[in-house]
């Protein structure tokens, strides 16, 4: 199946629940068994406690499988938990792991103040590092940890030429892969052991759940899956009902992302103000061919830099704003922006834009209005 028909019936069985389109919502801790025997019997069983999983969750499970071309899905809580899950499922005191230097900050502070806490010794590398980073491998290396694109400042990594570095040495690779949704990139595809995403931006789509997903190989899911179940973590069945709702129209969201956010960027890139556009859709971006050879589509969110920036020329840009909030998140359907600071996450490299830097999400409204309002802030901050 190609990908618009999975996300349209995969993780669906209507006949199982009578001719019902939608799997529904089981809300469950206790599950009862009928005699004795069956419940000696119970580890067998799929469903036996709400905390392990229900239909519900199972039906999320199996369409973001399907999905990412992977082995098995473990869902998480948020996309927060999906990596602190995932690191300490593959992490134990004496590791040591690479990073690279544009991840998500979550990231970054988990390693430095958990992971560092119970022994395991995490470093940076610069994301465009390639086939390179076998020279930072060591004998006691167990992961690398890619995000392509950042999702600060929107580097695109060389892939398979890291996991070509990594398997070569029997070191796992993780990618977080929220930017493309999953629809536009396949990690599993390009030998990544796990997919990541914080399914509460591009899976949910509509910025009213928090939930993480975990797609796994086969060499890395039974791992996860235990180490998950240990943490007893799981994510509310009324959280996956949405999840799995708006898992059912990212292919016509995500191709109006793309459309949207080009049209976007190659406006900024013509605009006075702007120093330059970070989006690896756009020829001459940073890390264009590696998204053009990859990638299949660009998702809504980017970044530019601002000329001579102060705090009341971004006020005059950003207060009167129509159609962009202010919001930490991004992956919904409406379009958002605001500064950012990548400099201070940064130890491997270095984040000296000569301007402010700005990161858009740019949603489904119509570009034409888009563009209008975006244009008058932009005339509001020259004036300032």
């Amino acid at each position: 199946m190609k990908d618009n028909t999975i996300v349209t019936h995969t993780g669906n069985h209507p006949y199982d629940n009578h001719g019902i389109v939608n799997p529904p919502v089981y809300h469950a801790s206790t599950v009862l068994t009928r005699t004795y025997e069956a419940f000696l019997d119970r580890s067998n069983a799929k469903v036996r406690y709400g905390r392990r999983g229900t239909p519900t969750t199972f039906a999320l499970e199996e369409a973001m499988t399907a999905l990412e071309r992977a082995h098995g899905t473990v869902i998480a809580p948020s996309g927060l938990a999906a990596i602190t899950m995932t690191l300490s499922a593959l992490t134990e005191a004496g590791d040591h792991i690479l990073i690279t230097d544009n991840t998500y900050a979550p990231t970054r502070n988990f390693s430095n103040k958990i992971l560092k806490k119970f022994g395991v010794e995490a470093e940076f590398y610069d994301p465009a590092i390639g086939a390179d980073v076998a020279g930072l491998i060591r004998d006691n290396t167990r992961l690398i940890w890619t995000e392509s694109p950042g999702s600060q400042t929107f580097e695109v990594q060389d892939i398979p030429a890291i996991v070509q570095a990594a398997h070569a040495r029997d070191v796992i690779v993780v990618m977080d892969n929220t930017w493309s949704g999953g629809y536009f990139y396949k990690p599993l595809d390009h030998g990544v052991d796990i997919s990541i995403q914080a399914a509460t931006k591009y899976i949910v789509g509509h910025s009213d759940v928090m939930m993480g997903t975990i797609a796994c190989n086969e060499k890395t899911y039974a791992k996860v899956q235990d180490s998950a179940g240990s943490f007893g973590l799981c994510a509310g069945p009324d959280d996956v009902y949405l999840a799995l709702r708006g898992l059912r129209t990212i292919g016509v969201r995500m191709d109006r992302h793309n459309d949207n956010g080009l049209k976007m960027a190659k406006w900024l890139e013509s605009h006075p103000e702007v120093i330059k556009v970070m989006h690896p859709g756009l020829p001459g971006s940073a890390g264009h061919e590696l998204w053009k050879r990859d990638f299949t589509g660009a998702s809504g969110l980017f970044g530019f830099v601002l000329k001579d920036p102060s705090r009341a020329r971004l006020s005059a840009l950003l207060d009167t704003l129509k159609f962009y909030g202010m919001g930490a998140s991004w992956g919904g359907y409406e379009s958002l922006l605001l500064p950012n600071s990548p400099a201070g996450n940064r130890t491997a490299t270095t984040w000296e834009p000569g301007g402010q830097t700005m990161r858009i999400h740019v949603g489904l409204e119509d570009i034409d209005d888009l563009i209008a309002d975006l244009s008058a802030g932009l005339d509001r901050y020259s004036a300032a």
